[in-house]
């Protein structure tokens, strides 16, 4: 049971797997942890001792009977959703991890919540254990020496690729991210693939203050030149807009130089000023 903390500062024995402790302002709060197969884990802290106790007896629980499973977590819970998925995992796989993923055959799910789930590559273990996912709308993304980065870009996809246009889930599943499950449509930078009378043709189009069309080309790597082209003129232009250009690769400076020269650009790109 909770036993209030006396006014010297010293807290009353607490139940079982319940640790006593004081901020800094002196304000006490307690500590929940267990030990299982040898491991020492942490289940979090509370304000009272009996939410801590409550944590450490569910904890147990998780440990102790199958029927705990990532799908079967309640709101009402004592402890998190993550800490959750990290025991079910650790009692099934006998691997903790402090990110809520739990392993099945030839991979893993990663729970954002008890109804979204990603799906991962066995390969992607390591990172996405040492990485925490978050999402912003549509968006996943971890945080990378100080950075936001897209999941996808892990994939070879480009941070600001769309769905469907750059790149697809081929059995129809966007939380499925298992590479063979992922197929990149377009390559680079403003580049996108169409049909046109029946022909296929690349589409590059820049963005400036709206989207302008630099033209069609008959393969990739022209329409990737096209668009570093159509980069370099608003630059020389007076554009000081950043952008990122595409890099060929398996191409030849003296091949670049020549499709560069060649290459013809919209009006709307060689005429405008900012």
């Amino acid at each position: 049971m909770a036993v209030d903390s006396t006014p010297d500062n010293t807290i009353c024995p607490c139940p079982a797997g319940v640790f006593p402790a004081f901020r800094k302002d002196g304000t006490p709060y307690f500590r929940a942890s267990l030990t299982y197969r040898t491991k020492h884990i942490s289940l979090g802290s509370f304000s009272t001792s009996l939410d801590a106790h409550n944590a450490y007896l569910e904890g147990r629980r998780i440990l102790t009977t199958h029927l705990c499973k990532p799908e079967t977590y309640q709101e009402e819970s004592a402890l998190p959703f993550e800490k959750w998925v990290s025991l079910s995992n650790f009692r099934d796989n006998g691997l903790y991890f402090s990110n809520p993923i739990y392993m099945g055959k030839r991979m893993f799910n990663y729970y954002l919540s008890p109804s979204l789930v990603l799906k991962f590559d066995p390969d992607d273990l390591f990172y996405y254990s040492s990485h925490k996912i978050m999402r912003r709308g549509s968006h996943y993304f971890v945080a990378d020496y100080g950075l936001q980065v897209s999941i996808v870009s892990r994939y070879g996809i480009k941070p600001y690729a769309k769905e469907g246009r750059d790149y697809r889930f081929i059995n129809g599943d966007n939380s499925d991210f298992r590479r063979e499950n992922l197929e990149i449509l377009n390559l680079y930078h403003g580049v996108s693939s169409e049909y046109k009378n029946g022909q296929l043709l690349f589409a590059v189009r820049i963005h400036i203050r709206g989207n302008y069309i630099v033209g069609r080309y008959d393969d990739e790597i022209t329409a990737a030149i096209a668009y570093n082209k159509a980069i370099d003129i608003l630059h020389k232009n007076g554009v000081t807009k950043k952008f990122l250009p595409n890099y060929i690769e398996d191409l030849s400076p003296s091949r670049y130089a020549e499709i560069y020269s060649a290459l013809e650009v919209s009006p709307k790109i060689t005429g405008y000023r900012p």
